[in-house]
């Protein structure tokens, strides 16, 4: 197989300046209805980039949890690679790669942590299995064995019941909120020419928008 032989000539859409509205977040929200509505297979599916005090990049793959004026929100373990990159260095990126509909959105800004109350009343909304997964798991820690997490999670079953019981937050657990400083939408165009439109919060705390050279 050649690899460099692999490719396709994006002809599904186009983007304009008169397609776009004034606001990203507004926008945003008009394209994740539009993935939902064609069948993208997790259309909440985002990749995360931190990098930490030592400047290595990594990505991983998480998933939108909250979207409002205020920004784009995930949760997890706070004491995970993404956790303890956060806590050294406060700025990160999201890509939502819907690659069916030959679409991207890349956000790029300055990282929170949600509230605690609000952290709580999603963690909640969860399945019951999930929230005892997320007291199970020592999020990016090495692990002996899939027998040995077999095994704490059943230790954290019988200490909340296996069926009954509250399982609270953990303590360790919550949300962070990417309040975004720029939001790029690209939808894909023959010949590479692709159409790339930016948005980027001006001081006044308003948005300017340009278009970029694919």
């Amino acid at each position: 197989m050649n690899l460099a032989d692999l490719r396709l000539d994006y002809r599904r859409g186009e983007l304009r300046r008169a397609d776009l509205l004034a606001d990203p977040i507004a926008q945003f929200g008009r394209w994740m209805d539009d993935a939902v509505a064609a069948g993208v297979v997790e259309p909440t599916a985002m990749s995360l980039a931190t990098a930490g005090r030592d400047g290595v990049p990594r990505v991983r793959t998480v998933l939108l949890k909250g979207l409002s004026d205020a920004g784009f929100v995930f949760y997890t373990n706070f004491e995970s690679r993404k956790g303890r990159a956060l806590a050294e260095n406060h700025f990160a990126s999201l890509l939502f790669p819907w690659l069916a509909m030959e679409r991207q959105v890349l956000v790029t800004g300055r990282v929170e942590r949600v509230g605690d109350d609000e952290a709580a009343r999603y963690f909640a909304s969860r399945p019951r299995d999930s929230r005892l997964g997320a007291w199970t798991s020592g999020q990016s820690q090495p692990v002996a064995s899939r027998e040995t997490l077999e095994a704490e999670l059943a230790r954290v079953k019988e200490r909340f019941g296996a069926q009954e019981g509250e399982v609270p937050l953990p303590p360790f657990w919550g949300g962070y909120r990417v309040r975004p400083e720029t939001v790029e939408f690209w939808q894909g165009r023959a010949s590479r020419l692709h159409d790339r439109f930016e948005y980027t919060c001006a001081a006044s705390g308003g948005w300017t928008l340009e278009r970029l050279a694919p």
